[in-house]
């Protein structure tokens, strides 16, 4: 997924200006993107050179002008033509994983201090996600069912950091009879 097709998303709620739309994304309890200035402006410049958005100034008279972007009806088009691809299969790009593959070689106390650190920014993921729904974080509400989609990828969201607390726990039970067997080795070579 471009981010592209994302700000054709965010521009069929209403117009938007760049800076508005960096926000929005920057915001985003699910967009992968961190929304700076170069991913939005490069995007808007590519998507307005196209003919999927349009784009008017509009002057203020204590700031600098500033561009409003509106998706057009080609926009709109592709937007919905992407809507009705296949999906990418889901991204599992965790990098905990990769330390987790070679932390056997590290002795139990600091696997648990691996795994605590991880729990601990796995809860505050979780805590963060609550909070922006509970403050009404953005969302268009324009249908019923459109505020219905986007709880329910909240809701997706949520349930997978809480998935990972209940991994976390799982790997410290089964590492738990690791350290029971170097226990007993260590035991029998006295």
């Amino acid at each position: 997924m471009s981010i592209n097709h994302a700000v054709l998303g965010l521009l069929s709620i209403k117009p938007f200006s760049g800076y508005d739309l960096k926000k929005l994304i920057q915001d985003s309890f699910f967009m992968p993107w961190s929304g700076n200035n170069n991913q939005i402006y490069k995007a808007l410049v590519e998507l307005h050179d196209e003919g999927l958005v349009s784009k008017t100034v509009q002057h203020q008279e204590s700031s600098p002008s500033k561009k409003i972007y509106a998706i057009t009806a080609k926009g709109s088009a592709e937007l919905k033509k992407w809507m009705l691809a296949v999906p990418d299969a889901p991204e599992f790009k965790k990098i905990f994983l990769i330390q987790l593959a070679w932390a056997d070689q590290l002795d139990q106390e600091e696997i648990e201090t691996m795994l605590s650190q991880y729990e601990k920014e796995i809860k505050i993921q979780i805590l963060i996600r609550q909070e922006k729904k509970v403050r009404g974080s953005f969302s268009p509400d324009r249908t019923e069912r459109e505020t219905y989609l986007w709880d329910m990828i909240h809701d997706n969201l949520v349930s997978s950091l809480n998935y990972e607390l209940y991994w976390i726990k799982k790997l410290r039970q089964g590492l738990r009879r690791f350290d029971k067997e170097d226990n007993n080795h260590e035991l029998s070579s006295s």
